[in-house]
C-alpha cells in the first residue's frame, strides 16, 4: 500500500490528486501546520530528517520531492505521462520541473515579504512585476491548447496546479490571465481533484 504523509495546504495535495487520477490505492497520514508559525509539525521529522511534505512510502522507500514522486507514480500507474510526440514529451519534462524549479521560489519569496508587513512593502511591487513575467509566459502557452503539454491533461498540469493556485492569492493571478483562470476551473471541476480534496482535508487554494 502506498502511504502519503500529507501536510495541510501544501504541495502534497498534488500527490493525492494524481493518485486519484491514476486509481492507485493509497493511505493518507495527515499533518497540521503550527497555527502560529505555519510550519510543519515536528512529527514529520520522525518520518524523514527534513520534515517536509510530501513524503511517499512505497516499495520500502521513503521518497521526497514532489517531482520525483510524480514521476514514480506515473511509471507505476497508467496515463498522465508525456505525450508520444517529441515536442510534447519535452514540454512535459520542462513543465514538470519548471513548477518547482522556477515558479515556486518567487512565490515563497512573496510569502516571506507579505509576512514582513511594512518592512516588506518596498520589495512587494518589484517582486510581483517579476512574477508577472511567469504568468504572461504561462498564459501564452495556453493560447492554442487547453493543457500545458497538448490536448490532454498530464502530470505536468498537476505539478503546475499548486503554484498557480497559490498565485491567485499572493502572485497576482487574476482576470488579466483568462486562459490560466479557465485552466484552474477545469482542474477544479475534475472528479479526481474533488476526491483528493475529500481525502486530504482542508485546502485553502481550491
Amino acid at each position: 500500500m502506498i502511504r502519503v504523509h500529507h501536510l495541510e495546504n501544501s504541495r502534497s495535495q498534488r500527490v493525492l490528486w494524481l493518485l486519484e487520477e491514476l486509481g492507485l490505492p493509497y493511505e493518507v497520514i495527515r499533518y497540521e501546520r503550527n497555527p502560529k508559525t505555519m510550519l510543519a509539525p515536528p512529527e514529520l521529522r520522525r518520518v524523514h530528517p527534513l520534515g517536509k511534505s510530501p513524503i511517499l512510502e512505497d516499495e520500502g522507500i521513503k521518497l521526497i520531492e514532489t517531482g520525483a514522486i510524480v514521476e514514480h507514480l506515473v511509471k507505476k500507474g497508467d496515463g498522465f505521462g508525456p505525450p508520444d510526440d517529441l515536442p510534447g514529451m519535452l514540454l512535459w519534462r520542462q513543465f514538470l520541473h519548471y513548477a518547482e524549479g522556477s515558479l515556486m521560489p518567487p512565490l515563497l519569496a512573496l510569502l516571506v515579504v507579505n509576512r514582513l508587513g511594512l518592512l516588506g512593502r518596498p520589495a512587494r511591487k518589484p517582486m510581483l512585476a517579476m512574477f508577472a513575467q511567469h504568468l504572461r509566459y504561462l498564459e501564452s502557452e495556453l493560447a492554442t491548447r487547453d493543457w500545458f503539454t497538448g490536448t490532454e491533461i498530464t502530470a505536468a498540469d498537476i505539478m503546475l496546479s499548486f503554484p498557480l493556485e497559490a498565485a491567485t492569492q499572493r502572485g497576482g493571478l487574476d482576470g488579466r490571465y483568462p486562459k490560466l483562470q479557465a485552466w484552474l476551473q477545469r482542474i477544479h471541476a475534475r472528479p479526481a481533484y474533488q476526491a483528493a480534496l475529500a481525502k486530504g482535508g482542508p485546502y485553502a487554494y481550491a
